[in-house]
């Protein structure tokens, strides 16, 4: 097969998790695929990042585009690579589908906020963001969902034949493992740190847990709190909870920060607390418990899932569950064993049945 991937979405440092899903992925790709060919469409932004894999099967495919100007980003899609992706499949890592492609298309829905929580959403963007994913979805001859919770909003939302939908959850980085491996090492004494991993977004509950964590942090002062990932829009509430809680530097929000310092940050950490009300999959939870940290997180779908059994969860409206399960946490104490963790090679096979699946439906 002749591959195209649409990494025009893509903006190093801006799009939190997705960015790290398509990179991971193209890795495994690269690693467990020695007969098809890939074409990454890839915009001004990712050019020198890495993005593609150094493998005689990937081509970088740049287009004059600008992933941050995202109105025009999604007329180049759906015009000029609607046209010039001349491939056996599209394959689309980040919701959006150029609709007018002849080829087969596979989308990934990470999730369907736009739905679920349409207040997030500034009202001048919400209609066509509305109409470009549902144009997306039914557009698409295969669609990956990365949880079944996203797959049950898909057949909710969209009324998509529920053959067409497939469930591929996240890989884990190998990294966490070590770092797990490290930890477990005689000696081994974190800092008294609470860490969070979470875009600074509205449905992130960070006010929240701001509130709960000073009641924490009353009782025991050493602790301090770390916040880290994207600003987002909702960083101005949050840094106001800071000040009003007078946490000063027991919290420290850091902005999104390099890999290779975030895992510095699981290293260190005593615990790991992800209060969200809305996710489609919750990567960070799944590499909390990946890093050997006790863990806990609200009682939702997927985290409820990702978790496994594994972590300490409370309803994320509950303070005092959610002190509850973060004093749980901090003890030191897992709420029970995490599951083999998931790779991304499995993640990469999977898709590539997908990809599969949509060429020869398109045969047929």
């Amino acid at each position: 097969m002749r591959i195209g991937v649409n990494a025009l979405y893509l903006i190093p440092g801006g799009v939190g998790g997705t960015e790290i899903y398509l990179r991971s992925l193209l890795t495994a790709l690269a690693a467990i695929d020695g007969d098809n060919e890939y074409m990454v469409y890839t915009n001004r932004e990712t050019a020198g990042t890495g993005l593609v894999p150094p493998s005689p099967r990937f081509r970088d495919v740049p287009q004059s585009v600008s992933a941050r100007n995202r109105p025009a980003r999604i007329v180049y899609e759906q015009t000029a690579l609607a046209v010039r992706a001349r491939v056996d499949v599209v394959f689309n890592p980040g919701f959006t589908a150029p609709v007018a492609c002849p080829a087969p298309q596979v989308t990934v829905f990470h999730d369907l906020q736009h739905k679920r929580h349409p207040e997030h959403f500034r009202r001048f963007d919400l209609p066509a963001w509305r109409l470009l994913l549902w144009a997306s979805a039914h557009r698409s001859r295969r669609i990956v969902a990365v949880s079944e919770a996203t797959r049950a909003d898909l057949l909710r939302y969209y009324s998509i034949p529920a053959g067409r939908v497939c469930v591929i959850p996240h890989g884990v980085d190998p990294v966490f493992p070590r770092i797990a491996a490290e930890r477990r090492r005689d000696g081994f004494t974190p800092d008294l740190m609470l860490l969070c991993v979470s875009t600074l977004h509205p449905h992130k509950n960070l006010e929240r847990l701001i509130r709960v964590f000073a009641r924490y942090h009353a009782r025991h002062p050493g602790w301090t709190l770390t916040l880290a990932g994207l600003r987002g829009f909702h960083a101005g509430p949050v840094e106001r909870a800071v000040a009003e809680a007078k946490l000063g530097a027991a919290v420290r929000i850091t902005g999104w920060i390099p890999r290779e310092e975030l895992y510095g940050l699981f290293r260190r950490a005593a615990a790991f607390v992800y209060p969200s009300t809305f996710e489609g999959y919750g990567m960070p939870v799944s590499e909390a418990l990946a890093a050997g940290l006790p863990t806990a997180c609200s009682d939702i779908e997927p985290l409820r899932t990702v978790a496994g059994g594994a972590a300490w969860l409370f309803p994320p409206d509950d303070e005092d569950a959610m002190l509850d399960a973060i004093g749980k946490a901090a003890s030191g104490r897992a709420a029970g064993a995490w599951p083999e963790p998931p790779s991304w090679e499995d993640a990469a096979r999977a898709t590539l049945t997908v990809l599969r699946a949509a060429c020869s439906a398109a045969g047929s």
